[in-house]
């Protein structure tokens, strides 16, 4: 495939002569760390229902890796193919991440919540040649899925099943013996190493790219901001599929060459104990991980001395939570604002965590620029609210197959869609979005795909959904709805409509509103504001909802 990175022409001599794209690519990272430490544990992968973690050392990890590799390539995978992957916190992400970049193919994680819906539209737009599931994962039959989507995605070649025991297993089709010896090119700094799909405001996700350059600039200079280093452990409790878990609990100690320990699935209670057993110092997720840790704290889960460092992202962090797990686990709560096109924009470093990441996102790492603005273009002053604008070495390389989206004006400013002020620091807050989307526990839902299909319930007329605040999860999902005359609708029935079209649970509305009309100006222009000051009246009250992770 062509993805024409767009973005990266106009900055590479400048970013390169910065010294902020080291021309380092995922492998190089991984062949130093493999060098430095052969036999240091590189994945401690827990996995429920199973007594042991899996424990692989890089030496281990680099024979899994280029197995992996050697099968890809025997099915024609190569420089410029896609290799779609659906996953929990596994250590055979992390592997076929690295195994991706050996033979120059673009790795494409996505998120094990979604369906046929979902995922008919991703495999097909990315033309992604092979699709990795589990066979089952929380009473899903992904090999199921995904060998029904093979007749929908004409560029599939092959479907691979972890855990199965069929022609299509993964040990089977990428874990041979008789593989020939890698031949072709491995992956180039500036060749797209990442594709991950971010939730867009059009009704369709957007396919962002990113190269081993635009990723790592970012790496570092989280890593400094952080204050991490080469003993540090790291929890990977938050989902791999998204940036926070490719990048930061995945990619990250290669640089480190530290250990990264995989949760399966997120068990507050459970992810305490394994703290404690690996030697956890640091890990990364949305306020809802702080939040249920503390919970699980007060109820007698252990506290590891160790673990100090918590990096928050996704939603503002409610100060009294960082509060309390600064008195129960002397963890350090640091505030963090980003974007899968740009990664971790602006971090609050741990001196300052306790002081500032209830009342602020952070300051830029290095890197970056920030700008905010008014309507018409104009710098804002300290304290004043508008636009927020960013530039600099982690930019993403375009959304595939859609320039026209991306955003980027002459300058090399890339408009977040995020409103914010500054403070006299530099501290950048959050305090609004001009993106309608939904953020509940730090994943971004897109409301537009939600609203289409609802349209088409053959009950509604008209429909808008919003987010209403939740101490946990920052917001959940409300649906407002007209309906046609003489009909009737449930949040059962809504529930068992959402189930027929296979959507993804998570973006289930979790309260149901019906209303006669929905406000709208003199244009006729729906007011959402309108509806969102509503929700907020809602609290932490929600329809019977289905379960959701």
């Amino acid at each position: 495939m062509n993805f024409e990175p767009v973005l990266l022409a106009d900055r590479m001599d400048a970013m390169k002569a910065a010294g902020l794209w080291r021309d380092e690519t995922i492998d190089v990272h991984f062949q130093r760390a493999l060098e430095n430490c052969p036999d240091k544990p590189a994945v401690v992968a827990y996995r429920d229902g199973h007594p042991e973690p899996v424990r692989l050392s890089y030496r281990e990890l680099d024979c899994r890796v280029d197995r992996i590799a050697r099968g890809l390539a025997a099915l024609g995978v190569g420089r410029g193919d896609v290799v779609s992957f659906q996953l929990p916190n596994r250590w055979e992400f992390v592997a076929l991440a690295l195994a991706c970049a050996r033979i120059g193919a673009a790795a494409n994680p996505v998120m094990p919540i979604f369906r046929q819906h979902e995922l008919t539209y991703m495999l097909n737009f990315a033309e992604s040649k092979v699709f990795i599931v589990p066979s089952v994962f929380r009473k899903f039959d992904h090999a199921a899925m995904a060998r029904e989507l093979q007749s929908k995605a004409p560029h599939l070649r092959q479907v691979v099943v972890i855990d199965g025991d069929g022609d299509d297993s993964f040990d089977r089709v990428l874990m041979r013996d008789d593989t020939p010896p890698l031949a072709g090119p491995a992956l180039g700094p500036d060749d797209v190493a990442l594709l991950m799909y971010t939730s867009g405001t059009t009704g369709e996700p957007k396919g962002v790219m990113h190269t081993s350059n635009t990723l790592f600039s970012n790496l570092h200079a989280y890593i400094e901001r952080m204050e991490l280093g080469g003993g540090d452990v790291i929890l990977g409790a938050s989902p791999m599929a998204h940036l926070t878990g490719y990048g930061y609990l995945a990619m990250l100690p290669l640089i480190l060459n530290s250990t990264t320990v995989l949760q399966e699935t997120w068990n507050a209670a459970r992810a305490l104990e394994i703290v404690r057993e690996t030697g956890v110092t640091f890990s990364m997720a949305s306020a809802a991980f702080i939040s249920d840790l503390c919970t699980a704290v007060e109820a007698g889960a252990p506290v590891s001395s160790q673990f100090t460092k918590f990096n928050c992202a996704g939603a503002p962090i409610p100060p009294i939570v960082i509060q309390r797990a600064w008195e129960l686990m002397g963890l350090l709560v640091c505030s963090a604002w980003g974007m899968t096109e740009c990664g971790a924009v602006t971090v609050t470093e741990p001196a300052r965590a306790l002081e500032k990441s209830g009342v602020s996102d952070g300051r830029p790492v290095p890197g970056i620029e920030v700008k905010i603005i008014d309507a018409n273009g104009a710098k804002l002053s300290q304290g004043e609210t508008g636009s927020l604008l960013i530039r600099g070495a982690s930019l993403f390389a375009g959304y595939l197959k859609r320039p026209h989206l991306n955003s980027v004006d002459a300058e090399g400013w890339f408009d977040t869609g995020d409103l914010a002020f500054q403070d006299a620091e530099g501290y950048i807050r959050i305090n609004g979005r001009n993106k309608d989307i939904v953020i509940r526990g730090g994943e971004n839902i897109p409301v537009i795909e939600i609203e289409n299909l609802l349209y088409q319930h053959p009950s509604i007329t008209t429909v808008a959904v919003v987010g209403y605040p939740d101490r946990r999860l920052g917001e959940r999902i409300c649906a407002f709805v007209s309906l046609k005359p003489g009909c009737t609708l449930t949040f059962a029935d809504l529930t068992a409509y959402l189930d027929r079209q296979q959507v993804a649970k998570q973006y289930y509305p979790e309260r149901l509103e019906i209303v006669d009309d929905l406000p709208r100006t003199p244009a006729g222009k729906l007011q959402k504001f309108k509806l969102r000051e509503t929700a907020k009246t809602f609290g932490d009250t929600a329809n019977p909802a289905p379960e959701k992770s």
